[in-house]
Parts: C-alpha cells; structure tokens; sequence
C-alpha cells in the first residue's frame, strides 16, 4: 500500500485537540472522514505530534497507507475538496517510504508561541494569541529562557497527565524575539513533555513582568515541582511550525 506524507495547517479553534475522540471533534477525524470521502478507505492518519485543543499548527505533518497509487497532487486537492469549510489545509502530499512514520521518523519539533502585548484588545487575531496587557521585558525573558535549553529533568513544566516515560528532554532553543506589539518564542527539541512549551511560557511571562528574576525560573527548573511552575499560557497562542526529517 503506498504511504503519503501530508503537510497539513489548521485553525485548532473549533476542536478538541489533533487525537481523535468519541465525544468531541477533532483534527484528525476531520481528516480521516475527508479521506474517507475522497478514496473510499476507513483508515487511521498519524500525525508528528499530538496538539491539544486550541492550539494551531502552520506545518503539522501526517502519514496515511492509501490502497491505490494516486497522484501527490490528487491525493492533496481531493482531501481538500472534502475538508471544506473545515479549517484544515493540505499544504502538500508527498509518496513517501513504507518505512516512513510521521512521529517515530521526526528528529526534531518546532513551536512558535504569540503574546500581543498591548492593553487593546485584538481583534484580528482573537483566538490565535494570547493578549498580556502589562509591560513585559522581552530581553529579560529571552536571557531567562537560556536557563532552560539543554537537558534538564522538566517535572516542573510537565502536566500531569503527561504520558511521557520520562521528564528528561533536551531542550535545543528557546528564543524571545519581540516585533512590535507581538512577543514571540520559538521553542525546538526532538520532543516535549504534555505542556512543557505553554508552560515554560507562562514561567517567562513572569520573568517578563518583573514576578520572578532569572534565578527564580533556575530554582524553579531545579525543584522539579510542578506547583513551582508560573501559569500555563493558553492553548491559543501556541502553533506547531515545523518537523524535521
């Protein structure tokens, strides 16, 4: 059976979150029925990483074993016919290796994170940001940020319902940038804990607010404490960028 990789974006809004559930809707079964409609198969997709509810992703990638050897280009707008008026998107499908697998084959993950920083509220972006209306010091959330990248044990940052067979992951960047209004974080790793990035996010917005100083988010870090942790940022605001292979 051929296998196709998809590169997918959507609007995580509406769902429940990427993995497929009973009661609510979510990414993947939006998905699955688009697919389901185009070639007449009740399959399963896997997807990279599994994104909670609310949250968007500008380049999810998915794998999915077809029963016939359609054309890429087919395979992409013939999805899209039927996912419409879903905010989902095929950006691209690719014939892959049988071997291939969207999470197991992934080397590393990337995150963005939005804050708009104004007391305005937003309006074109509502539902996509999270909006912070007290200054806060993106230089001094970026030096702090640095305390994190690299391997750590990250119980402070992991939910608690975290699947994960350990806390110990290797951070590779952890960057602050502000443009603006907008404040944005970019976060990479082979992979992350369940809340690890929104988390991390919400321990900076206190550094940013002048709440905590650098060595409050180490000492932080260093207990290994989930009640040591700052306020989880909201899903809204988080996006899955990218997957390498």
């Amino acid at each position: 059976m051929p296998r196709f990789k998809l590169v997918v974006e959507y609007d995580g809004t509406p769902f429940c979150g990427w993995q497929f559930q009973t009661t609510d809707r979510s990414v993947q079964q939006a998905i699955e029925e688009a697919v389901l409609k185009f070639s007449g198969q009740a399959l399963r997709v896997q997807a990279a990483g599994r994104t909670d509810a609310g949250v968007h992703a500008t380049h999810q990638v998915v794998h999915l074993d077809l029963d016939k050897e359609w054309r890429p280009d087919t395979v992409r707008d013939a999805i899209n016919a039927h996912l419409k008026p879903e905010p989902v998107s095929i950006l691209s499908a690719t014939r892959v290796p049988d071997d291939f697998n969207a999470r197991m084959s992934a080397r590393k993950r990337h995150y963005l994170y939005r804050i708009v920083n104004r007391r305005p509220p937003v309006a074109l972006d509502m539902n996509r940001v999270w909006q912070v209306p007290w200054p806060l010091d993106s230089d001094a959330m970026h030096e702090a940020a640095q305390v994190l990248v690299g391997k750590h044990d990250f119980s402070t940052f992991r939910a608690a319902e975290c699947q994960a067979a350990s806390p110990v992951k290797t951070l590779d960047r952890l960057d602050v940038e502000r443009i603006g209004d907008e404040i944005r974080l970019f976060a990479s790793a082979r992979s992350f804990l369940h809340h690890q990035v929104r988390s991390m996010t919400g321990s900076l917005v206190h550094v940013g607010s002048g709440k905590w100083t650098k060595a409050d988010l180490r000492d932080a870090l260093d207990s290994r404490d989930r009640a040591r942790c700052g306020p989880m940022a909201p899903p809204s605001g988080l996006y899955l960028i990218g997957v390498d292979y």
